[in-house]
């Protein structure tokens, strides 16, 4: 893995929503537009919380039966070394595979806590979250598939690998982006270079939202503007632009 993101860096990427994110990465061109977030099995349970900016570590549980072997929960040494493994800031990530995700909920106030003090500021999961009062207090952000009232037969069956949740393939160590737009995985090597990025595209925006405002400006005026807006990319700013 490269470098971590300084946390100057970290707070540069947290000062912009994940969709103007993903618009500074669609600048570079490296990868499909439709790639790269997820597109549904959650939703933002804190809306009003600033963008979720972390190294993600992976698991995957159940909760559905028992496990074979071993203990129902989630207190697992092993599992927070992995955690702690990954830089910080993090944000775990984890898969519910049972056949119908979310009968037990593995996030409540007291192991959101425990995460916390493991360096994690959120977590994304398809499966379930409960205790929602609780966690709102402690600050940490949650995207979850549903809402549970039992912690049912929760376990971890193995961590430290790649994930899916949302259509979205996570492996450990990705760098995500979240808010109450959905999630977003954000290439490493471009990170740095995206908080400028970001700012350019928002002036562009505010450009064509001025101009749409101000009495006089005509349909030719209004199409010049969107188009530079759409057509930006990241050779713009080299160029000068």
């Amino acid at each position: 893995m490269q470098s971590p993101l300084t946390a100057e860096q970290i707070q540069q990427l947290r000062a912009f929503d994940t969709c103007v994110i993903s618009d500074a990465i669609e600048s570079f061109g490296i990868r499909l537009r439709n790639e790269g977030f997820a597109t549904a099995g959650f939703r933002c349970l804190f809306k009003g919380f600033p963008p979720m900016v972390g190294y993600a570590a992976t698991c995957k549980v159940r909760s559905a039966d028992p496990p074979v072997v071993g203990n129902l929960y989630g207190e697992r040494i092993d599992w927070w070394k992995h955690i702690t493994e990954t830089p910080g800031p993090r944000v775990v990530v984890m898969q519910d595979i049972d056949e119908q995700p979310g009968t037990g909920a593995f996030l409540g106030k007291v192991h959101v806590n425990i995460l916390m003090s493991l360096g994690c500021v959120g977590a994304v999961t398809n499966g379930a979250a409960r205790e929602l009062p609780g966690i709102e207090a402690s600050g940490f952000q949650v995207f979850a598939g549903r809402l549970a009232i039992s912690r049912a037969y929760i376990h971890i069956v193995e961590y430290g690998g790649p994930v899916e949740v949302g259509g979205l393939e996570i492996r450990p160590g990705d760098f995500i982006h979240g808010d109450r737009h959905g999630i977003l995985s954000v290439p490493k090597e471009l990170a740095p270079q995206l908080p400028a990025m970001a700012g350019k595209i928002m002036e562009m925006k505010q450009h064509v939202i001025d101009l749409a405002s101000k009495p006089g400006t005509t349909h030719e005026d209004l199409s010049r503007a969107l188009a530079e807006l759409h057509d930006f990319n990241s050779d713009d700013t080299r160029d000068g632009a």
